[in-house]
């Protein structure tokens, strides 16, 4: 939080070394909050992903618009500084962890994509594109190896987004009614057409974060891990701010994946009572919001497409994404590579969804694995609930539910910021202690040698 503020203050002084500065201080702040914990680095990683975005459009706006967008590459560095250790973790041959595959089938998928855009010789996507896939799985894998059934980490995390959620959820409901200059800006540069327009009443609600779709899916996160693990008066404080920003935001799919958690809950012993309270409090907040809000009509609107059917535009574009790809030459049997695609340019096309940026990326065979490799691990945090039925392991798999159900069909939870999230919530639901199986030594008598 220091290097945040500090940099918001006084890094549009600094000209453009603020950029690399930020970098290199989110190095060290990683470095440092691992060494204390792995508990105080997660809560550091959920507030620097939440918050470095709005602190590069303070700086863009008073120094330029930075189109590498570099000062986002300090949360993907600062939770790869664990990377180190896991040598020595790994590398003890006395245990096995069945589940480390999946990681080690998702970065082997990345490593056949970084090699089709260096073919190409698009050095820079093939960087960019490893650094945003692997960075959060690797830290997973070093996550999972300090994580165990306490609920440490889940706790650490639901603690952070109590601070977060409603800073968050105020601002973003602040940017809807009055976008500042620094967010003007950035709608007007940025090669993003989802936030709406940079006028009063018109934006998609992104708050501080990197677009709505970010936003949408911390926040549905948070309210769920605020809902159920911390005290009812501190979790009303938190929500009721978050749920409205999280409406503004319009983004259904994390609507959607907020309410199933909810349902998958109800199933459960320990967190029924809490699904049913967090649920009334959060559709609460919804009828006030259109009720005594002068954004109502805006809000109902959305929630009446969930309906539509064949009518959503947005829904028939994601299929049209499909047509597209098999029409192809080859239908991209092989895949692309790492591209960044500029939605904003007449022609391209977008990509929405795990299914489709697998596709184009690694091609059918490769991406068909890759998306295998993420649904078993979707899967296996799932059965947390099952395997530790406390609040913590069915909220745990809850959110995994919800992230293989409803966000990986309908957007990317493989890279950036959105796939820290995934990760780490895996991580946590599939702690070292319940999946670790040790191996005896061969122990040879002395006789016998």
């Amino acid at each position: 939080m220091l290097l945040l503020v500090a940099t918001a203050m006084i890094g549009p002084a600094l000209g453009g070394l603020v950029r690399p500065v930020f970098v290199l201080g989110c190095v060290m702040a990683g470095w440092f909050a691992w060494r204390k914990s792995a508990a105080a680095h997660v809560q550091s990683a959920i507030a620097l992903f939440a918050f470095a975005p709005f602190v590069r459009r303070l700086v863009d706006v008073t120094v330029g618009f930075d189109q590498s967008s570099i000062m986002l590459i300090g949360p993907l560095l600062f939770i790869l500084v664990p990377v180190p250790d896991l040598w020595g973790l790994l590398s003890s041959g006395r245990s096995r962890n069945p589940w480390l595959v999946p990681p080690a089938i998702v970065l082997g998928c990345v490593a056949y994509g970084a090699a089709l855009s260096m073919f190409q010789d698009d050095w820079f996507n093939a960087a960019n594109g490893v650094l945003k896939w692997a960075a959060p799985v690797l830290y997973a894998v070093a996550l999972q190896q300090r994580s165990d059934s306490s609920g440490e980490l889940v706790n650490a995390a639901a603690r952070a987004f109590l601070v977060i959620l409603p800073l968050t959820g105020l601002y973003g409901i602040w940017q809807y009614v009055d976008p500042q200059p620094w967010d003007q800006y950035w709608m007007n540069y940025a090669s993003i057409t989802s936030a709406g327009l940079p006028k009063p009443y018109l934006v998609r609600v992104f708050s501080t974060m990197n677009g709505p779709a970010s936003y949408a899916t911390f926040t549905a996160t948070g309210l769920l891990l605020v809902g159920f693990l911390r005290p009812g008066w501190q979790s009303l404080a938190a929500m009721v701010p978050a749920a409205l920003g999280l409406l503004l935001s319009l983004y259904r799919t994390a609507w959607i994946a907020l309410a199933l958690g909810l349902l998958f809950c109800m199933m459960f012993q320990s967190t029924r009572k809490r699904a049913l309270t967090t649920g009334l409090g959060i559709a609460g907040a919804a009828v006030a919001a259109v009720m005594f809000t002068p954004f109502g009509e805006v809000i109902i609107d959305r929630l009446q497409s969930l309906g539509s059917g064949a009518d959503d535009g947005s829904g028939g574009e994601r299929l049209e994404e499909f047509v597209t790809l098999w029409n192809m030459p080859g239908s991209m049997v092989t895949g692309s590579g790492f591209s960044v695609t500029d939605v904003g340019v007449a022609g391209a096309m977008p990509v929405d969804g795990q299914i489709i940026a697998c596709w184009l990326t690694m091609g059918i065979p490769v991406g068909l694995l890759c998306l295998a490799a993420y649904m078993w691990a979707g899967f296996w945090a799932t059965s947390a609930a099952w395997r530790n039925p406390t609040r913590e392991g069915v909220i745990l798999g809850a959110l995994a539910f919800g992230a293989i159900l409803i966000q990986m069909p309908l957007t990317s939870i493989a890279s950036g910021e959105v796939s820290a999230l995934f990760w780490m919530l895996v991580a946590m639901a599939c702690p070292r202690d319940q999946t670790v199986e040790h191996v005896p030594e061969l122990a040879i008598p002395l006789q016998q040698a």
